[in-house]
Parts: C-alpha cells; sequence; structure tokens
C-alpha cells in the first residue's frame, strides 16, 4: 500500500526553494500537530472558480505532460491541488494560486487576445515562462507553489510511484554487482 504522507515527506528534500506550507503541513513537517489525513471524498471548499479550475487543470499537464508514461491530469493530480489546497491551506495560502491563474489569465488576453485556456500549448508553456521569470505581478510566488503541488501530487499518485518511477515495497535480493548501466529507472520505497 502506497502511503501519500510517507512519499509526501519524501518529495520535501526535492526542492530548492522552502516547501509551500500546505504540502509541509499535509505531510506534518509543518511544526503543528497534522490534522487527520483526510484523502476521500471531494475538497472541503470550493477553491476554484470553473475558470480557474479548467485553467489549473491544462497548466498541471504542461508542467508534467503525457509522454511515455501518463501525465498530470491522468494521475490525478488536478483533484489532489484542489483538495490540498482547500483541506491542508490556510485561506491566505491561496491567494498566490488564485492569483497567479487570473495572471496568467490577463497576460493571455493581453498578449494573444483570447482566454488561457484556449491558448495553444506553447502558448501556455510561454505562460509559465513567464510566470517563472516575474514577468507580471505575483508570477514568480505562482509559478514555485504551483510547481510543488503538480510534482507532489504527481510522484506521490500511483502512477507517479508505480509507472513513472519503479515501485519495491519489499525490495528483493542485494546484487553488488549489478551494473549500474542496466538500471532504467529511480526506485522508491
Amino acid at each position: 500500500m502506497i502511503d501519500r504522507r510517507h512519499a509526501l515527506a519524501g518529495m520535501a528534500a526535492l526542492f530548492s526553494a522552502p516547501l509551500f506550507a500546505p504540502i509541509a503541513r499535509a505531510a506534518g513537517l509543518a511544526g503543528a500537530a497534522p490534522r487527520p489525513v483526510v484523502s476521500e471524498g471531494p475538497p472541503s471548499v470550493q477553491v476554484f472558480t470553473p475558470a480557474q479550475r479548467r485553467l489549473m487543470t491544462q497548466l498541471s499537464e504542461r508542467v508534467l505532460p503525457t509522454t511515455d508514461t501518463p501525465g498530470a491530469i491522468a494521475a490525478g493530480v488536478p483533484g489532489y491541488i484542489e483538495k490540498l489546497l482547500a483541506d491542508w491551506a490556510l485561506p491566505a495560502e491561496r491567494i498566490p494560486i488564485l492569483a497567479g491563474l487570473d495572471g496568467i489569465e490577463a497576460r493571455c488576453r493581453q498578449d494573444y487576445g483570447i482566454s488561457a485556456t484556449q491558448a495553444s500549448p506553447d502558448q501556455q508553456d510561454g505562460l509559465l515562462t513567464a510566470a517563472m521569470n516575474a514577468q507580471f505581478g505575483g508570477g514568480a510566488a505562482f509559478f514555485e507553489a504551483f510547481r510543488q503541488l503538480v510534482i507532489t501530487g504527481y510522484y506521490t499518485s500511483e502512477i507517479g510511484m508505480t509507472q513513472e518511477q519503479e515501485y519495491l515495497p519489499v525490495p528483493g535480493e542485494y546484487h553488488g554487482d549489478y551494473l549500474y548501466s542496466k538500471v532504467s529507472k529511480v526506485y522508491t520505497a
């Protein structure tokens, strides 16, 4: 059985920036006593408007697109993001995400004259790059938090742990002479 909280705690070391507070809180790393994990059911509050939800979904797939393995949408990342923001984020901690989505929408309308959900994948990549490079207000704060949400959502999902990585709940026997050139995936436990 894959334990998402354990996987979240392991993910914390991957980010060079400070961990987005709701992720740290959900992993039990925030210093405060963690709340009980509620992984089933819908989010406790509605975080996104329908337009923001569509945009967040499309942008999550731009961060981790489908290649030879399933992407963010197939791994359930958009639902994870909304659940985490609804149940683990303080209202003020949602602001960078919501403001960033609104900033991307405004920038897309300014640059391309269309809604960001109608933008091409290349245009959406450009919008994410503009956010990453702080080319509009709140863009950098949005990008770092959003990137962390997408990556933790993906790599703590069943798809991320079993199809992108090799999941070995109980490692097999030790082979000290195993050639590194034969390793094809990163192993997690």
